[in-house]
């Protein structure tokens, strides 16, 4: 028997395993992840309806798939979400605004020891609650935060390690790109897994901030505090920084009080922002560069999600990911126990891949089975495995895996965020980032650890508005 009649014998599943291991191979040799899924998942459709069909007509169906699936889904409203809070990002950081915030800090918070630190944590917080882009929010602390530090004293591979780490804020704080990407994967609500993101993102700020106090007592002349400035001084900070907290002020009234969906929310925070820009004597090249910035990102995004779609779509003919459901549902261990693994796994494919690619990849596989452990679709709270309902398995999981996601985003040797910074600020090479946040490894592993332990820190924002 030839390889070819071999080949058209298999099974969907067994060719969703070849296939899946092929794309695999592709992302290991250094082929972008969206190229890698759709390359992988074009030539799946062409496997499967080639074996039932015939080699042309089996062509012609999956360049059809090809063609047709990236608009169908890209076109979507809820990924419009995604270019306006980018927006507010880059606008935010033109119009000096994420200088403003970051001033108020150093003031407010910068007496403590390693203030600088702490000071870079809760301003990265609080720009990150209006870019939702990692990335970005990396990059803009990375010229402002870094060369402050720096100036008093700090190790360079701290000043960029703080940095880094910070930028992962933004994956959790609403507005989230990523969160979005989850929920339009998984079929949940947009606006419930944005607002179940705030607790455990500041949450997760404040671990980083205490690490950063208790790093500073430890070792000596880690950091010098910064002090000598007065109330009155601490108070002349607010206004600048009060249009921030203004636009996430829109956001949740938006999202949580029903006032509109979270597209309105985003583009009415964006118009917002320009207002204030153009008020403050935004130039028109500044005006450029942020809608520029804002559609290389958004651009990125988009062509990570065209290819990954259509290797999703090549898993649901293949029947992999019930497959796999099975399989991890009839393992004869704690629930918990295969949770805990899941999450390892993640840790160590975050290793080789980008989040958002990441998450594309695997969810349409492991959120099934996730669902499975927990009882499956329509389980009650009391009878399930995790002591909650469906809707609320998948938000929790949702916050935990994006929490993963930004673990991936500071570990070698592809984190995202470390090359971010490595390539603003020349002084730091990438082995000085990547040394940088180390400490901030045990902060993540610490704060997962408290988000599967106690889900309520997840759940109760959600549970507020009727979901979980």
């Amino acid at each position: 028997m030839s390889l070819i009649d071999t080949m058209g014998q298999m099974d969907s599943t067994s060719i969703g395993l070849w296939v899946t291991g092929l794309m695999l191979l592709f992302v290991v040799m250094g082929v972008r992840v969206a190229f890698a899924a759709a390359a992988a998942g074009f030539l799946g459709l062409l496997w499967i309806f080639s074996a039932k069909l015939g080699f042309e007509k089996g062509f012609l169906v999956a360049m059809k798939m090809a063609g047709t699936i990236p608009h169908s889904k890209v076109s979507t409203l809820a990924l419009s979400l995604i270019p306006t809070f980018i927006l507010i990002g880059f606008l935010a950081y033109h119009a000096g605004l994420t200088k403003a915030l970051f001033e108020a800090a150093k003031r407010w918070v910068g007496w403590l020891p390693g203030g600088m630190g702490v000071a870079t944590v809760f301003s990265a917080a609080g720009f990150a609650a209006v870019s939702g882009a990692s990335v970005a929010t990396s990059a803009v602390f990375a010229r402002i935060a870094v060369p402050e530090m720096l100036k008093l004293g700090y190790d360079k591979r701290f000043a960029a390690g703080v940095v880094a780490a910070s930028g992962t804020l933004a994956s959790l704080i609403p507005p989230s790109a990523i969160l979005v990407i989850y929920a339009i994967i998984v079929e949940q609500d947009v606006g419930a897994l944005l607002m179940a993101g705030f607790l455990p993102g500041a949450f997760s700020a404040l671990v980083y901030g205490g690490l950063v106090i208790v790093l500073a007592r430890v070792r000596k002349n880690f950091g010098p505090p910064v002090r000598g400035y007065s109330w009155k001084q601490r108070f002349e900070t607010l206004p600048g920084a009060m249009p921030i907290f203004f636009v996430v002020g829109i956001i949740v009234v938006c999202i949580y009080g029903g006032v509109g969906t979270p597209t309105e929310a985003g583009s009415l925070g964006a118009f917002v922002i320009l207002l204030m820009a153009i008020y403050k004597g935004m130039k028109l090249k500044e005006f450029k560069g942020a809608l520029m910035e804002t559609a290389k990102l958004t651009v990125m995004i988009f062509t990570i999600i065209w290819g990954v779609l259509l290797y999703v779509r090549f898993l649901g003919f293949a029947d992999l990911p019930s497959a796999f459901a099975d399989w991890i549902s009839g393992l004869h261990q704690p629930p918990m126990m295969t949770l805990i693994l899941i999450l390892l796994a993640y840790a160590v494919l975050g290793m080789f891949m980008d989040a958002i690619g990441m998450l594309l990849l695997t969810l349409p596989v492991v959120y099934p089975a996730v669902i499975a452990l927990n009882g499956g679709e329509g389980v009650s709270a009391a009878d399930s495995a995790f002591g909650m309902t469906a809707v609320g398995c998948s938000i929790w999981f949702g916050i935990i895996v994006v929490k993963m996601a930004e673990f991936c985003l500071i570990t070698p040797p592809i984190g995202l965020n470390c090359f971010v910074v490595a390539g603003v600020r020349p002084e730091c090479s990438v082995q000085d980032v990547f040394r940088g946040v180390t400490p901030f490894f045990i902060a993540d592993a610490l704060t997962i650890a408290a988000l599967v332990a106690m889900p309520g820190i997840v759940l109760w924002l959600p549970g507020m508005m009727g979901f979980g």
